[in-house]
């Protein structure tokens, strides 16, 4: 019984995994609608109601997926905490945790239920080779994200002694230029601060060149891991 209900729950190429697979989907996404439609201020009664079985109905299927997974993992406690152990736990928490519990206190538990979403990476195949290609270019994902977390302290610390005389509201010291340095860098421009002396203008542009670089690069790096991942596959 155990080896046939881990042939259908660990996904393997044959009929009943795939009706498995498509049917926690479905509800996955009907659970996320009605996580949607529960926000809703001006639902009458009987929907709410409605949506409530759903749920409750959903976390029971999630909470008999989660306990038969563990039951059929080969190492237990590695699944539990592994990244899907812990996505599949956190999926359905947020519905017993709420028996007992000050209603305000709801609504940080309900944003859990979001977590709902990444149980789709598991069926998903394009989004498990996207996966793969980013812990291959791990290394470089990381050396990036330190570079980036440099030149943006650099940039809060140029523009602050730029624009700290002339704006002295927006720019009281390095850590309030630090929202000015992650906006320019990521090319948002918000425009709620922005430069005004000549020198911090021209401070900005230089930044703006280097920040249209540093968007371009993480793109780069994992389209070419994904890359290697489908030629690889592919072989």
């Amino acid at each position: 019984m155990k080896q046939r209900l881990k042939f259908i729950i660990e996904i393997h190429d044959n009929r009943a995994s795939k009706i498995f697979a498509i049917a926690i989907q479905v509800l996955i996404l009907i659970s996320i609608i009605t996580f949607t439609l529960e926000t809703d201020p001006d639902l009458e009664p009987t929907t709410r109601t409605i949506l409530r079985v759903i749920e409750t109905f959903s976390v029971i299927i999630f909470t008999f997926e989660y306990i038969l997974r563990i039951y059929v993992a080969d190492h237990k406690r590695k699944f539990v905490f592994s990244f899907f152990g812990i996505i599949d736990l956190l999926a359905i928490l947020p519905f017993y945790l709420s028996f007992g519990i000050d209603l305000r206190s709801l609504r940080a538990l309900r944003l859990l239920r979001l977590f709902r979403v990444f149980k789709l990476v598991r069926y998903n195949r394009a989004l498990n080779d996207f996966i793969f290609a980013i812990k291959s270019a791990k290394e470089q994902i990381f050396l990036f994200l330190f570079i980036t977390l440099i030149l943006i302290y650099f940039s809060a610390v140029g523009i602050y002694y730029f624009e700290n005389a002339a704006q002295p509201e927006h720019f009281r010291s390095i850590f309030d230029s630090l929202w000015w340095a992650i906006i320019t860098l990521t090319t948002v421009g918000y425009g709620d601060v922005y430069p005004v002396t000549v020198g911090g203008k021209v401070f900005t542009f230089i930044i703006l060149l280097i920040g249209l670089g540093i968007v371009a690069i993480p793109t780069g790096i994992i389209s070419s891991a994904l890359t290697k991942s489908v030629d690889k596959k592919a072989e």
